[in-house]
């Protein structure tokens, strides 16, 4: 198969992990006999920097025309510590999800066995993890109506759902239930919120349409607590972009490790990946980042073009990787920790 995927490494640990990605990547075109073709384009601080916006046309024109994106992180400290900044890194985030109609962030969140008692929660709790979130992205409190008012003393941000953009996350959601257990959750605040209401309406009156999945709808609160007591009740959930925003960094911690965890955000046509991890910028440029969530959200890639025999190497590979502690800093635990660049070219070899 040949894929064009454009490479959007940002800011921060962005371009390391995405290195040691690419290497994995092209070791498996070559294993599997593929053609890759990388198209770099900038986004986040790096862009602003350059041309001064954070998503610019000239990238965007290249995601559009790119079977796929593979992205790292973006954000910049002296954006993070100026509130007067007119233009911001994230801006770009959010500017990419929109207009290449990134509606559903699929996130991931399981066990590795070698790593298991890294984590912060009881093995017992733990064990058997397998859970996918799955966050509205493109609509809700990030994009509605906001501002200031009473001379700057109040300020405002609208949650807005319109019943489409419900209607296609859930879909997703239970084409996912139906792939795996049969089982939807979805996470809402219908006793509080107007939004939400609709939400619980709308997923309801899907029912009819999957009679073998088993739906239950909970609060967002009860939820966040239910999470760190038994995530193996859960299979897949669904939500709006705040409660997913929150839940999903939450679940990430099961793991052990941000650095973990992999993700994609999918629309109609568009397709992107990256890590959950942020541009972890006191790290930038020392080689000790943890690259492994960045290359198993390639491997989410790979999967999500039906090439399933791929997706399984990358992640026998990493479970090898962890079992035999070849690994960063963060999950070295006293042993030997190897760079960044140092792991990505051990799985390259290794596949």
């Amino acid at each position: 198969m040949k894929l064009n995927i454009a490479l959007l490494a940002g800011d921060g640990i962005g371009p390391e992990v995405i290195d040691q990605a690419v290497k994995v990547c092209d070791a498996i075109s070559k294993k599997f006999n593929h053609e890759i073709t990388w198209q770099p384009a900038l986004t986040g601080a790096a862009a602003i920097d350059a041309v001064g916006e954070p998503y610019p046309d000239t990238t965007h024109e290249i995601c559009v025309n790119a079977d796929a994106v593979l992205f790292g992180a973006i954000g910049h400290p002296r954006f993070d510590n100026d509130p007067s900044a007119k233009v911001r890194p994230e801006q770009g985030l959010l500017k990419m999800r929109k207009k290449l109609g990134l509606f559903a962030n699929v996130r991931p969140t399981f066990t590795f066995p070698s790593l298991i008692d890294k984590s912060p929660l009881k093995r017992e709790r733990i064990e058997g993890t397998d859970l996918i979130i799955l966050r509205e992205l493109t609509g809700g409190i990030y994009f509605g109506e906001r501002g200031r008012k009473d001379n700057e003393n109040t300020a405002y941000d609208t949650m807005t759902y319109e019943r489409h953009e419900i209607i296609r996350l859930a879909k997703k959601g239970f084409d996912m239930a139906m792939k795996r257990s049969k089982r939807l959750c979805c996470v809402d605040k219908a006793n509080v919120l107007e939004s939400s209401r609709l939400w619980r309406e709308t997923v309801q009156a899907m029912e009819k349409d999957y009679p073998e999945v088993e739906v239950s709808y909970e609060f967002v609160d009860a939820v966040a607590m239910r999470l760190v007591q038994w995530p193996s009740a859960y299979d897949v959930m669904i939500t709006a972009n705040l409660f997913g925003d929150i839940l999903t960094d939450e679940a990430s911690v099961i793991a052990g490790s941000m650095g973990l965890m992999p993700s994609s955000s999918i629309g109609e046509k568009a397709k992107l990946y990256e890590p959950i991890h942020g541009s972890y910028p006191q790290a930038a440029g020392k080689d000790i980042a943890n690259p492994l969530a960045t290359i198993l959200s390639a491997a989410m890639l790979f999967e999500d073009f039906d090439l399933s025999d791929e997706a399984k190497a990358i992640r026998a590979v990493v479970n090898k990787s962890l079992e035999e502690g070849i690994v960063t800093e963060d999950l070295a635990d006293g042993a030997k920790a190897y760079k960044t660049s140092e792991v990505g070219t051990w799985l390259a070899e290794h596949i």
